[in-house]
């Protein structure tokens, strides 16, 4: 796996909250505002990129059976930083995030690209991971409580916004209302990352084809199968 495709899988073709569906508790819950939104997403890149580099540093030294431990050891020192970093920096997204924010110990993406990625890996590789699985958590989180803020309060950053104010749709606010969005955002990103049809180019037209035998010869079905010939 190139560099380049190393940092960009986790913004979409593997986006951890879209298409890996992890981390849905912290989504849910924080993504009625656009401001705790970011400051989560954030919150969580600075944790999942400082256990990703330390990991990847002790990968050959941390023993099999018991690397989980040494893992929720690593990544529960990140989150106690950030948390005193946000108290005493930022204390109105500390105060909003709540409990949110020390339950990023046990966030299944943090853990998940600990085991998956960062103890196989290089320090390098490990840190485009975790950057690039960060931005798009945190995109992810923002376009969602961005919808949610904007349709269902009439708000975004707390800036009323014309017309919407008045003819908010609450619902989108409440727990229905982030399913709902939170659905329409996972269909929408599988519609455009992995049902692109595949150019195959075969020299020797159909007969040269293995899916021949399954279409027939016919190119309209080999298309509308996902195939351009």
């Amino acid at each position: 796996m190139g560099k380049l495709q190393t940092l960009t899988n986790g913004i979409i073709k593997e986006n951890p909250v879209l298409v890996l569906v992890l981390g849905t508790c912290p989504t849910l819950a924080v993504s009625t505002q656009a401001s705790n939104a970011f400051g989560m997403g954030v919150a969580a890149t600075a944790v999942l990129l400082g256990s990703n580099i330390v990991i990847s540093l002790l990968r050959n030294v941390i023993s099999e059976k018991v690397r989980i431990p040494c893992y929720i050891v690593t990544i529960a020192t990140f989150v106690t930083l950030v948390q005193m970093v946000l108290n005493a920096y930022a204390y109105d997204i500390y105060k909003a995030l709540g409990i949110y924010l020390p339950l990023i110990v046990v966030n299944c993406i943090i853990l998940g690209r600990a085991e998956a990625f960062a103890n196989k890996h290089s320090v390098l590789d490990s840190t485009l991971d975790a950057i690039g699985m960060g931005i798009g958590f945190t995109l992810t989180l923002f376009v969602m409580a961005s919808i949610r803020e904007i349709f269902g309060n009439g708000t975004w950053y707390g800036i009323e916004i014309p017309v919407l104010k008045d003819n908010h749709i609450s619902i989108l606010t409440m727990a229905p209302g982030g399913f709902f969005v939170f659905g329409c955002l996972i269909a929408a990103v599988n519609k455009w990352a992995r049902h692109k049809p595949v150019k195959r180019d075969f020299d020797g037209g159909c007969e040269t084809c293995p899916m021949a035998a399954s279409c027939g010869g016919d190119k309209a079905q080999c298309e509308k199968e996902g195939v351009q010939v």
